[in-house]
C-alpha cells in the first residue's frame, strides 16, 4: 500500500521537477535568425527575455503566423510565444534588442521586456521533498524494527531489537506434527525424554513423592543420529510452548547482545511456563571459558555463556522452564554447564544398532514404491555405522537411481547402488586407465580381498571392484562386525588386511606405487593408537597418552624424546608384523590370488561368492564356533 501511494506521487513530482511546470511547446531557434530574418520582415510582435535563464521567448504577429506553419508541421500554434532562443551569459540583451528595433520603420517595430523566472513547483519541492523522504525513511526503519516475524519472539531482527531473542515459538497455534512414533530406534533416549514430557502433562505424579523434574537434558551424539528430530518430537508431544533456537543465534559482533538475548529468551519462557527451551548446537556458545584463542578474557561468547549459566541455575528461579540442548562436541563444553542442576541428564545418542537401523528403514521406506521381494533386514545388515540421516539419504538415493532407470519400483540393486554411491562416490566408468595401471589396481584390490578372506578377525568381504569411484581407483567393500571392543589380534588382522594391497604390488610388480596412500594413513593411525592409546605394546607398557591435552592447545607431547622414539619404533614394529602377515597369506595362496586378480580384470566387480568358489569357505574363529555350540 505504501508503494501504491508513494510511487505515482514520486513520478509526478519528478516530472514537475525536471520540466519546471512548463509544457515547452515553443520551437527552438537562434538569436541570429530572429535578428536577421524575423525582425527585418516585421514578424516579431514581442520578445520576452528571462534574465536569470539567458533565454528569450518570441511572440509572432497574427498576420505573420501563416509564414511559419511548415516549421510546426502544418499549423502554427495559436498560443504564444511560438519560438525561443538561448544566448550566452555575455549577451547584452538590452543593447541588441534596442539596435535591432531602431533599424525598423515605425509600423514594424516590436516590443521587448525583461523578467525573472520563478518556478513555484521547485520552491515548493525544495522543502516538501526532504520531508517526504524523511517520512518514508522513518516508515521503513519502523518496519525493520518491528521485524517480519510474528512468532512471539519479542521482535525481529531490526536495529532497535537487536538484543531480543531470536527463538521460534511452537505452541497450540503452530503445532509440530512430529511425534515419538516418527523417531525410530533411540529407545533408551526416548524413555528419558518421555519422562520429562510426562512430567509436564501430569506433574502431580512426581511431586507427590517429593521429586523434582530435571532442569535440563543434554543430547550428545554424532551428527545425523537424530538429536534435533528427538527435540521436534518433544515439541509435538509436550503440548506446552516450545522455544527453539541455535547456539549461534546468541553470538553477535555487538557487545552485550548475546547476554541480552539470553535474558530475553528466559523472560519469555518464564511468562509462558511450563515450557521447554531447546538450544541446538549449544557448543557455539557453551565452549569452555578461557580457551578461545585470540580473544581476551572479556570475550563476548564468554559473557553470553555466563548469562546462560546464571539463567539456568542462578540466584533466581526458573520453575517450569526445562532446557533441552544438543551437541556433537560435548568434550569442549564448559564444566559449569555440564553440572547437575543445569543439565541434570546427559543423554547419549549413539549410531543405531542393527535393530534400530531396521526400524529407521521402515520409517523412511513408507513413502517409496518398493519391490515386494525387498528384504529390509538385508538392508540393515548392509549399512553398519550408518546414522539415521545416512539411512534417509540411502532411501532417497535409491529412489532416484530407480527413477533414472525408468523402473516402476525400487528394488534391492537400487539400494546397493545407493550405498555404494554414498560410501564410495559416483562411478566414473568413462575414466580412461592404461592397461598396466588397471592390472596394478586389480592385483592391489585382490590383495586386500585375499588377506581379509584368510585372516579370521578381519571384516567379512562383500565385494571388490576396480571401477573408479570418487577419488578412488578401486575399492574392497566390507561388512564391518559391530564390535564394542577390539582385541590386539583383531586389530593386527585389520592392519594386515589394510596393507595387503601394498604387499600384492610388491609381489607382482617388484615395485610399489602411490595407490596405497589411504591404506597407509589408516594403518599408521591404527598402529599408533595401539601403542600410545590402548597400551598394546610390551615395551611401552600399559600407558595411555590419549586425550592428554586438557586445554586443547598444548602442542607438546606428554612424554620425553626417548619415549617418543620408543613409541615410533613400536609403531613401526607393529606395521612390519602386519606386513609380514599379509605377505605370508598371499605367498601361500598365490595361485588363487592370481586367479582372483584376473577375474577382477575380466568382470571389474566380484562378490564374496566368487572368493568362496576360488578359496573355499571363509575361515571361522574357534571362539565363534564355541559360541555357536553354546547357543545351540
Amino acid at each position: 500500500m505504501v508503494w501504491i501511494i508513494y510511487l505515482p506521487l514520486i513520478l509526478i513530482l519528478s516530472y514537475v521537477w525536471f520540466t519546471g511546470g512548463s509544457s515547452n511547446k515553443q520551437l527552438k531557434t537562434e538569436w541570429y535568425e530572429v535578428k536577421e530574418s524575423m525582425i527585418p520582415a516585421g514578424d516579431v510582435d514581442k520578445i520576452s527575455f528571462i534574465t536569470n535563464e539567458n533565454k528569450g521567448y518570441v511572440k509572432l504577429k497574427k498576420e505573420s503566423q501563416e509564414k511559419y506553419k511548415n516549421r510546426f508541421g502544418g499549423e502554427t500554434p495559436k498560443s504564444a510565444p511560438q519560438f525561443y532562443f538561448v544566448v550566452p551569459a555575455s549577451f547584452e540583451a538590452e543593447k541588441e534588442f534596442s539596435e535591432a528595433r531602431e533599424t525598423l520603420p515605425e509600423d514594424k517595430k516590436f516590443k521587448y521586456e525583461f523578467e525573472e523566472s520563478v518556478n513555484y513547483w521547485s520552491n515548493i519541492l525544495s522543502w516538501v521533498w526532504p520531508i517526504l523522504m524523511l517520512i518514508l525513511l522513518f516508515y521503513l526503519m519502523s518496519r525493520l524494527s518491528r521485524g517480519v516475524s510474528n512468532m512471539g519472539s519479542g521482535g525481529g531482527g531490526g536495529i532497535f531489537n537487536v538484543g531480543k531473542s531470536q527463538a521460534k515459538v511452537f505452541d497450540k497455534n503452530s503445532k509440530v506434527k512430529v511425534t515419538f512414533k516418527d523417531v525410530a530406534g533411540l529407545e533408551e533416549a526416548k524413555v528419558e525424554i518421555m519422562e520429562i514430557v510426562d512430567f509436564l502433562k501430569s506433574p502431580a505424579k512426581y511431586t507427590s513423592l517429593g521429586g523434582k523434574i530435571p532442569k535440563g537434558a543434554l543430547l550428545i551424539g554424532p551428527p545425523g543420529t537424530g538429536k534435533t528430530l528427538l527435540a521436534k518430537a518433544v515439541a509435538g508431544e509436550a503440548n506446552v510452548p516450545f522455544f527453539s533456537m541455535s547456539g549461534s543465534d546468541f553470538v553477535e559482533m555487538f557487545v552485550g547482545v548475546g547476554a541480552s538475548r539470553v535474558r530475553d529468551l528466559f523472560k519469555q519462557a518464564k511468562e509462558k511456563a511450563p515450557c521447554i527451551v531447546f538450544i541446538d548446537e549449544i557448543d557455539a556458545v557453551g565452549r569452555a571459558r578461557g580457551k578461545n584463542v585470540g580473544f581476551s578474557s572479556n570475550d563476548e561468547r564468554e559473557n553470553t555463556l555466563n548469562q546462560l549459566l546464571t539463567e539456568m541455575d542462578g540466584f533466581g528461579t526458573n520453575s517450569g522452564v526445562i532446557i533441552l540442548a544438543a551437541t556433537n562436541r560435548a568434550d569442549i563444553l564448559d564444566k559449569a554447564l555440564m553440572r547437575a542442576g543445569r543439565f541434570d541428564r546427559q543423554i547419549t545418542i549413539d549410531l543405531p544398532e542393527l535393530k534400530d537401523r531396521e526400524q529407521i528403514f521402515k520409517v523412511h521406506l513408507k513413502k517409496l514404491k518398493l519391490d515386494p521381494d525387498l528384504d529390509i533386514d538385508f538392508l540393515s545388515k548392509q549399512t553398519p555405522g550408518f546414522s539415521g540421516a545416512d539411512i534417509a539419504n540411502v532411501c532417497n538415493e535409491a529412489a532416484l537411481i530407480a527413477a533414472r532407470h525408468n523402473k516402476k519400483s525400487v528394488d534391492k540393486q537400487d539400494f546397493l547402488d545407493a550405498i555404494d554411491r554414498i560410501v564410495g562416490g559416483l562411478e566414473r566408468k568413462s575414466k580412461i586407465i592404461p592397461p598396466s595401471e588397471k592390472r596394478t589396481i586389480a592385483f592391489h584390490e585382490a590383495g586386500h580381498a585375499t588377506v581379509s578372506w584368510f585372516l579370521p578377525n578381519a571384516n567379512p568381504l562383500l565385494k571388490v571392484t576396480i571401477i573408479p569411484r570418487g577419488k578412488a581407483l578401486g575399492a574392497a567393500w566390507y561388512v564391518p562386525e559391530e564390535r564394542q571392543i577390539m582385541t590386539k589380534e583383531q586389530m593386527m588382522d585389520e592392519m594386515a588386511s589394510l596393507i595387503g594391497g601394498r604387499v600384492a604390488e610388491e609381489i607382482i610388480n617388484n615395485k610399489i606405487s602411490s595407490g596405497a596412500l589411504n591404506d597407509l594413513e589408516r594403518l599408521t593411525k591404527m598402529a599408533y593408537a595401539m601403542v600410545a592409546y590402548y597400551g598394546m605394546s610390551d615395551k611401552v607398557g600399559n600407558i595411555s597418552y590419549y586425550n592428554f591435552q586438557e586445554d586443547g592447545y598444548n602442542l607438546t607431547k606428554p612424554f620425553s624424546e626417548k619415549t617418543a622414539e620408543l613409541v615410533d619404533a613400536e609403531t613401526k614394529a607393529l606395521i612390519d608384523k602386519a606386513h609380514q602377515m599379509a605377505k605370508d597369506v598371499l605367498e601361500s595362496h598365490m595361485e588363487g590370488f592370481k586367479e582372483l586378480a584376473n577375474l577382477l580384470l575380466e568382470k571389474e566387480v566380484i562378490f564374496a561368492e566368487d572368493l568362496e568358489r576360488i578359496y573355499g569357505p571363509r575361515v571361522k574363529l574357534e571362539q565363534d564356533e564355541r559360541t555357536d555350540k553354546e547357543n545351540d
